[in-house]
């Protein structure tokens, strides 16, 4: 019994010690286009760690480019959508890329890309960090990966 009270402190003092939450993107994925040739649209959460960072690019090595933007509502409900530039990911916050809001458009996917594969994207930061995550590719008009 002797041992157990120092092993409970030990314990304690570890988890007291945990690292902050790191900067992180997780929950990707990619519908392919209806027709072929046209643009995909991927989709992610980014998670910030202990201090803000910006998004300043995605790309796969599976397209020939990808631009983030971003879908708006517009006078008579018409939809319309802009390109963004970069993205500013809150300390400890979160910024969703979902349907209908933040989106990364992906041009020229390899045809060797069917649904039910991945993709690899890099997620590139301001400070030059750069998160490499793998995206289910669902097909068009999914509501996402099942």
């Amino acid at each position: 019994m002797r041992w157990l009270a120092p092993t409970v402190v030990a314990a304690a003092m570890l988890t007291g010690c945990r690292d902050e939450a790191e900067l992180r993107v997780d929950g990707a994925w990619i519908r392919l286009p209806a027709v072929a040739g046209r643009p995909g649209v991927a989709y992610f959460t980014v998670h910030g760690g202990p201090q803000p960072a910006t998004l300043i690019n995605v790309s796969s090595g599976w397209a020939v480019r990808a631009d983030m933007h971003e879908s708006m509502s517009g006078a008579g409900g018409t939809m319309s959508m802009r390109p963004i530039g970069d993205v500013p990911v809150p300390a400890n916050g979160t910024v969703a890329f979902a349907p209908g809001g933040r989106h990364v458009m992906v041009f020229g996917i390899n045809p060797a890309v069917h649904v039910g594969d991945t993709m690899t994207f890099t997620f590139t930061f301001a400070d030059g960090r750069r998160i490499r995550r793998i995206a289910r590719v669902v097909a068009a008009g999914a509501a996402g990966p099942a």
